[in-house]
């Protein structure tokens, strides 16, 4: 299985959960709850391998394809132009990808809170605002995530699907299409469930 970059890093500190409380399992004799907490324990590592997981995709077809994976919960007309935001389960794959190919031309941190992904206040929490050519790709802290790593910065050239980055533990990514995109161009509605890098969401009208 492939796993993000970094994910070793969260991995191990996850593996401390089961060492402290196999530690203390011995220190009381391992009794019959102790065990099953030792067991559970066990899972944790666990999980967080399998929440790193990065597979291999590939587009569904030309166009613009979902930079993550989840559900569709934003999908307005906002300063002349679409926004398209997606929200990611804790089970979902949480490795972005580009949704177009393009010059990076601008990649910018900023500081905010860690309010719920899925509420309209978290377009002020913690990100990182991607332009790739026109296109805006926001990656979004959510109320656990607290690390947003991205792969790209400004001058590099990225192809259609490729990883852009990663965020750590529930959140949003949302993408802001150019001017000469409407709602109508968009083949994705809200409460569409999408792939990161699969899932096409609008022709490429630049190549029309």
């Amino acid at each position: 299985m492939n796993l993000a970059r970094g994910a070793g890093r969260w991995i191990g500190v996850a593996s401390v959960v089961p060492l402290v409380v196999g530690v203390y399992a011995v220190s009381v004799g391992f009794a019959p709850s102790t065990v099953l907490a030792f067991a559970a324990a066990l899972g944790v590592p666990l999980g967080v391998t399998v929440f790193f997981r990065d597979p291999d995709r590939k587009p569904e077809g030309d166009g613009v394809v979902s930079p993550a994976d989840g559900k569709v919960t934003v999908l307005r007309e906002e300063d002349e132009q679409v926004r398209l935001g997606i929200f990611m389960n804790l089970y979902d794959v949480h490795v972005n990808r580009a949704p177009v190919g393009g010059e990076v031309v601008g990649s910018e941190h900023h500081e905010g809170g860690h309010r719920p992904a899925f509420s309209k206040d978290s377009e002020r929490n913690e990100r990182v605002v991607t332009q790739i050519d026109e296109y805006v790709v926001v990656q979004i802290a959510g109320a656990f995530a607290r690390r947003i790593t991205s792969y790209v910065g400004e001058g590099d050239t990225v192809e259609r699907g490729e990883r852009m980055g990663v965020i750590a533990f529930g959140s949003r990514v949302d993408v802001m299409f150019p001017e000469h995109y409407d709602h109508d161009d968009l083949v994705v509605e809200k409460g569409d469930r999408v792939r990161a890098g699969e899932t096409v969401l609008a022709p490429n009208k630049d190549e029309q």
